[in-house]
């Protein structure tokens, strides 16, 4: 069983820039793909999808309001997953969690709200303030 950790998260002014981690364990994160997802304050129902990389690493995909802002990595040798946030605005607030799944379907459909991914983890906080 896959057990997935997130850390990075925190308070930053706006223009700022976090990463957060999402650690693995009970199984190698190469046989994984990764999303990370975020509940806004006030949107705690509408989870979106924000970012995705396959197993290998070799194919992600970012939400339009992040694309050019947020890098997602893996470093399968460390078993982590990251994504790097820069230039962070006040709508990037919220719980950020990292889902793991080995579906290949998985990374099509990230943006799918309604999805099931098999692991999560237990999210970390960002706040974007000044």
């Amino acid at each position: 069983q896959l057990q997935l950790v997130e850390s990075g998260g925190g308070l930053v002014q706006p223009g700022g820039s976090l990463r957060l981690s999402c650690s693995a364990s009970g199984d190698r994160l190469d046989s994984w793909s990764i999303g990370w997802f975020r509940l806004a304050p006030g949107k705690e129902r509408q989870r979106e999808g924000v970012s995705c990389i396959t197993e290998s690493g070799g194919l992600t995909d970012y939400a339009d309001s992040v694309k050019g802002r947020f890098i997602i990595s893996k470093n399968n040798a460390k078993n982590t997953a990251y994504l790097q946030m820069n230039n962070l605005k006040s709508e990037d607030a919220g719980i950020y969690y990292c889902a793991a799944d080995y579906s290949p379907s998985a990374c099509p459909n990230y943006r799918n709200a309604e999805r099931t991914w098999a692991y999560w983890g237990q999210g970390t906080q960002v706040t974007v303030s000044s």
